[in-house]
């Protein structure tokens, strides 16, 4: 599914206009991306935790020539499911 059809999902579910449920998805997902960026999490229960994770800094190689490389370190976004979107999944 892509953004697209995820729109057209929310507003047949929700009985809105495709307008509304766009402008919806997009402020769902400033808010999580704002949380994210303030080093919050965000948890939706039963659906899943959005949250910020270190990764290290690590060696990794540059698969064309060979040649170790320094991997700098990151915070990376992370999904964890909750327990009814694993149930209902399964």
């Amino acid at each position: 599914m892509n953004k697209s059809e995820l729109i057209d999902a929310i507003a047949a579910k929700a009985d809105i206009s495709k307008a509304a449920s766009g402008r919806a998805l997009e402020a769902f997902t400033e808010a999580v991306t704002g949380a994210l960026k303030n080093g919050e999490s965000v948890a939706l229960i039963g659906f899943g935790t959005f949250s910020v994770k270190a990764r290290s800094a690590r060696t990794g190689r540059n698969p064309q020539t060979g040649a170790t490389i320094e991997i700098s370190a990151a915070n990376v976004p992370a999904f964890k499911a909750g327990k009814a979107l694993k149930e209902s999944v399964n």
